[in-house]
């Protein structure tokens, strides 16, 4: 995978560790996310008239992510709900960029070179090892941290196919976002009601401040699957637990013990392994609006020049 790429991919999970560290620090969850959906809803608004429009092709794709946004949701806070953390969220997203990489090969047609799926496996091993730490997985909570990263999965792969075929990923992640954050309030009203939304400002900024991060954090990714292999970007994407375990460390003063530094280590060579220069797997780019279903073929492969880098030509239909 090209290194500007996966650079842009690290910064984004970054800004993913950081709205997860905010989400951590509340109590209510739930309402926390809910909270953050709504600010995305009201930056997606404002931005979506001045954006072009996704080609027609690619609205089935934003629908059902965003329906797989509120999915994801609800799994996530009860599996933080069920049990430990540490533990949820680790095997939640180790768990992810494998089902991103078999979802990529199965519906797009793409598979990454040798080294970038040993260096997805080496992120999922990595991170799936900061879940273990000698102990066994919580019963109850397992179902639902598998069922986030299924969830995560299949985001992943609908975002992937629908940014390549919208033409224009960031108008496409703009209206995706702004149906998952309109989707969110009802969800939440049933859960609970409309009225324990309204909490006092600094809570209501905070988790704002939260959402807003995420929506750039997820918009990069987007754009990074639309111009290179699904897998390797949601694999390297993940390496954000290495990077909520450092800001736990500093600004929250965790214990970084022997075992979650080796599990860091190991992540940080799949990440190098993703990021190696040797060209990415074979990414097939989008079919054009109108067309016939099946495997997406790529028209421009054969005038490409040798070592050309780019996985995904965008070309709206």
């Amino acid at each position: 995978m090209p290194i500007s790429i996966s650079l842009i991919v690290l910064f984004a999970a970054l800004l993913h560790a950081s709205w997860n560290a905010m989400l951590r620090a509340g109590a209510d969850r739930l309402w926390s996310m809910t909270v953050m959906c709504v600010a995305i809803a009201i930056v997606c608004a404002a931005a979506a008239p001045f954006l072009p429009m996704p080609a027609q092709a690619s609205w089935g794709c934003a629908l059902l992510s965003a329906l797989l946004h509120v999915g994801y949701n609800l799994f996530l806070v009860r599996a933080y709900r069920s049990g430990d953390l540490g533990q949820s969220y680790p095997i939640a997203r180790g768990s992810s960029p494998l089902l991103v990489s078999l979802g990529a090969a199965l519906f797009a047609g793409e598979l990454p070179d040798a080294v970038s799926l040993i260096g997805v496996l080496l992120v999922c091993g990595g991170i799936i090892a900061l879940a273990v730490q000698g102990r066994g997985f919580g019963r109850e909570a397992l179902p639902y941290a598998l069922g986030t990263g299924c969830f995560i999965g299949a985001y992943s792969v609908t975002d992937g196919i629908g940014a390549r075929l919208s033409g224009t990923p960031v108008g496409y992640t703009v209206w995706m976002c702004l149906m998952w954050g309109l989707a969110a309030p009802p969800v939440y009203a049933v859960a609970r009601d409309w009225r324990s939304l309204i909490r006092g400002p600094r809570e209501t900024l905070t988790a704002a401040g939260g959402g807003i991060v995420s929506l750039v954090a997820y918009g990069i990714i987007i754009l990074a699957m639309s111009l290179g292999p699904m897998g390797p970007v949601s694999a390297l994407r993940e390496t954000s637990v290495v990077f909520a375990a450092l800001i736990g460390r500093i600004f929250l003063k965790e214990r970084l013990t022997a075992w979650r530094l080796a599990a860091c280590v190991v992540v940080a060579i799949g990440a190098v392994c993703i990021g190696h220069d040797g060209g990415e797997g074979r990414s097939i780019p989008p079919r054009h609006p109108g067309r016939s279903a099946g495997p997406i073929r790529d028209p421009g492969a054969s005038a490409r020049p040798p070592g050309s880098r780019l996985s995904a030509t965008l070309r709206p239909g």
